[in-house]
């Protein structure tokens, strides 16, 4: 089960990641773009992914993940319920949307220097 303390701190550590809170939302961004957000009550987790996959994710484990608004859905993003996830997948999710928004070159560094991934 995770929780928001488990993907706080990596929001943090990534290259040109940073928190901002807005109307007491904590959200992760990439200079403007925004690749991770919470619900008020850290229940919930939406993150970039790219939308001709999202399908197949909520698809995959409705449980676990579920479609945005009908206002977001013309936005690459998803959302999760921390509580059905894996502290490893959280992780993992957080990662795989801050690469969505960072170059290339950031995310190859940020791979050879974590070969065993976020952690």
């Amino acid at each position: 089960m995770a929780v928001i303390g488990d993907v706080r701190d990596l929001g943090t550590e990534l290259e040109r990641s940073y928190p901002v809170f807005v109307r007491g939302k904590l959200k992760f961004r990439v200079g403007q773009i925004v690749y991770v957000a919470f619900s008020l009550d850290e229940r919930v987790m939406g993150f970039a992914w790219p939308k001709e996959e999202r399908g197949a994710l909520v698809g995959g484990d409705p449980r676990k993940f579920q479609l945005p608004s009908a206002s977001d859905m013309r936005f690459n993003w998803v959302h999760a319920d921390l509580a059905s996830l894996e502290r490893a997948e959280a992780r993992e999710l957080v990662v795989d949307a801050w690469r969505m928004v960072v170059p290339k070159k950031v995310s190859r560094a940020y791979d050879l220097a974590h070969p065993d991934g976020p952690g």
